[in-house]
């Protein structure tokens, strides 16, 4: 179990492994090689113990921020209701296991699950992180920084300002949230840079130079102080910030956006909804719900922003039975959750059925194929919610669709916003986001 298990989650930091991936890299070395004398003296600074750098932002600057016992509020899955008999029998039947998988968790399950933290493979790829580092620093002038969360650890982030350039995309900030396996010096925050973005990426706890370990818990507290940084220090408002995730990053993504909902857009890529039915494709059942109950993702999609997801159809990470099934992509059920959440009149088993149609395509053609074969009016679906839109100033969930007489309404509604909500990206899960398929989301 753990060798097959321990196999499938270092998937994720094959990203840097991918063909594309390397070229990227044979660019990093090429820059490192071509350092100036001054250039390297810019760079000596960022190369010592991180431990020894100074504060450069603490979350007791920010005097109104209310923390529970366990530091910021975390979202936690709902508990199921039983009988008082029942629940104590089954809590004396799993007990074994449930202290099994506590030893797991803390153990070797946190190293398999976020294998980013383990020293060994960070050793390995600090080569890799150096030269992305001197990237950041020398072609885009960033600012690195320690910030302290409320919980003591301390959070490694990098920071380009692109405002002073005067182009529009500047005055936006793209906040980065990596992948199991994911560095600021080499993930995904490469992709907004390119759209000339201001850019701020940090490492998780017990990645690079953060200290801590990477629990649920750790990882808010974390996401938590990052957005006090922009906003406090940095002089971003919420509603210039944008949350871009990639894979796992998507738990603090989702979370910052709900906990701050004046956040201007959140964009998932290559993100799922729960980590469980991932986990389960390597693991006994037995183990599932104790080892796995609190570790992943956010158990809704209660967001009221604009949101994008971007699928990726060669998915061989986030699919429950291999890439070539389209439809065990668990980008599928995070899309479903957030339409039940935002148009809970609609989304029926009926509409759900028929929005998995849409899901299950995986090309361009057959999506418009689908797409077409009902004949989908987007004039009419946007005059729709747009009509609805002016008589409430109140956020989701809408009650939109109460009043559609055939069924067939209902479900091309719940196309066109699938399709607004949703974008397909032909390609693995490690490959780089190129620019052109970043966007701000779709804002009605």
């Amino acid at each position: 179990f753990s060798l097959n298990f321990t196999a499938e989650l270092l998937l994720g930091w094959g990203r840097w492994r991918n063909p594309e991936y390397l070229q990227f890299i044979t660019i990093l070395e090429e820059t490192r090689r071509n350092n100036t004398p001054s250039n390297k003296k810019k760079l000596a600074c960022f190369d010592f113990d991180f431990k020894h750098w100074p504060v450069d932002f603490s979350w007791k600057e920010v005097s109104s921020l209310k923390l529970s016992k366990g530091g910021v509020s975390l979202l936690r899955p709902e508990s199921k209701h039983r009988g008082a008999a029942d629940s104590v029998l089954n809590s004396v039947r799993t007990l074994p296991c449930h202290i099994l998988s506590y030893l797991i968790v803390h153990s070797f399950g946190r190293r398999m699950l976020y294998p980013g933290s383990v020293g060994l493979l960070q050793k390995a790829m600090r080569p890799m992180l150096q030269q992305g580092q001197a990237r950041l620093v020398e072609e885009f002038e960033g600012q690195r920084n320690k910030l302290v969360a409320c919980d003591g650890n301390e959070i490694d982030t990098m920071f380009v300002d692109r405002r002073k350039d005067g182009g529009q995309a500047g005055k936006t900030l793209v906040i980065c949230c990596e992948g199991n396996a994911g560095f600021y010096e080499v993930g995904c925050m490469n992709t907004p840079l390119e759209g000339g973005y201001s850019v701020l990426g940090w490492n998780h706890p017990g990645f690079g130079g953060s200290t801590g370990v990477p629990f649920p818990q750790n990882e808010a507290n974390a996401m938590d102080v990052v957005i006090q940084f922009a906003v406090h220090k940095l002089g971003f408002q919420l509603s210039d910030i944008i949350v871009y995730a990639w894979s796992i990053g998507g738990f603090t993504a989702s979370w910052a956006v709900m906990s701050y909902p004046e956040i201007r857009a959140l964009v998932l890529d290559a993100s799922f909804d729960d980590l469980l039915p991932l986990a389960l494709k390597v693991m006994p059942d037995s183990w599932s719900n104790p080892l796995f109950h609190d570790l992943f993702n956010s158990k809704s999609m209660k967001i009221s922003g604009p949101v994008l997801l971007i699928r990726r159809t060669k998915d061989e990470i986030i699919t429950t039975t291999g890439p070539e099934d389209i439809t065990s992509n668990r980008g599928n059920d995070l899309l479903l959750k957030l339409l039940q959440y935002r148009y809970p009149k609609v989304m029926t088993e009926d509409a759900i059925r028929a929005v998995r149609q849409w899901l299950a395509a995986g090309t361009q053609i057959e999506e418009e194929s689908v797409y077409m074969g009902y004949e989908v009016d987007d004039d009419w679906c946007l005059s729709v919610l747009q009509s609805y839109q002016t008589d409430r100033e109140t956020l989701f969930p809408w009650s939109v669709g109460t009043c559609f007489i055939h069924s067939s309404h209902a479900h091309v509604q719940n196309w066109f916003r699938a399709r607004k909500y949703m974008r397909n990206f032909e390609t693995t899960h490690c490959t780089p986001l190129p620019i052109s398929e970043f966007r701000p989301p779709w804002k009605l």
